[in-house]
């Protein structure tokens, strides 16, 4: 990814050296967070989940791991529950009529996996704004359609 950021020194007037051209952006506005985020270079950046390397990264794998926490506790624990306290998770309900750990799994467990995509829907728009990245932009470009590619990919 070119460096859109550095200036050449020893090019004409305007700082550009013969043969250069004008690099475009993806049109989105960075702040400060936003700013160190584009100038990591990913590639050469070791993945790990227990140990991002970035703040983006380690921000991000702590929401992704605490729905993930949350989902398996609304799925797997009335099933736990279930076979722990028999008894007291297969009595009728008094107001539905149903066994509590079906009502809790049959309603429970797909009602928590809807909140859980709206809340995390819901951080990553905040953690978005917090680092400066904007998915609303929206370029046209000389054919008058809209800009797909941010990747400084050429057309064909």
């Amino acid at each position: 990814m070119p460096d859109n950021n550095s200036r050449n020194s020893t090019g004409d007037k305007d700082g550009r050296s013969e043969g250069s051209r004008n690099l475009e952006t993806d049109g989105g506005v960075a702040g400060q967070h936003g700013q160190a985020h584009r100038n990591t270079d990913y590639l050469s950046q070791e993945v790990n989940l227990l140990k991002p390397s970035t703040p983006f990264m380690r921000d991000h794998l702590r929401i992704v791991w605490t729905g993930f926490a949350i989902w398996v506790l609304a799925v797997w624990g009335p099933v736990t529950l279930t076979y722990l306290a028999t008894d007291a998770m297969t009595t009728q309900m008094p107001v539905l009529g149903f066994p509590l750990h079906y009502f809790l799994v049959a309603f429970g467990a797909p009602t928590s996996a809807l909140i859980l995509s709206f809340w995390y829907s819901r951080k990553r728009d905040a953690l978005d704004e917090k680092y400066g990245i904007d998915h609303a932009t929206v370029e046209t470009t000389e054919r008058g359609g809209g800009a797909t590619a941010a990747d400084g990919g050429a057309d064909e």
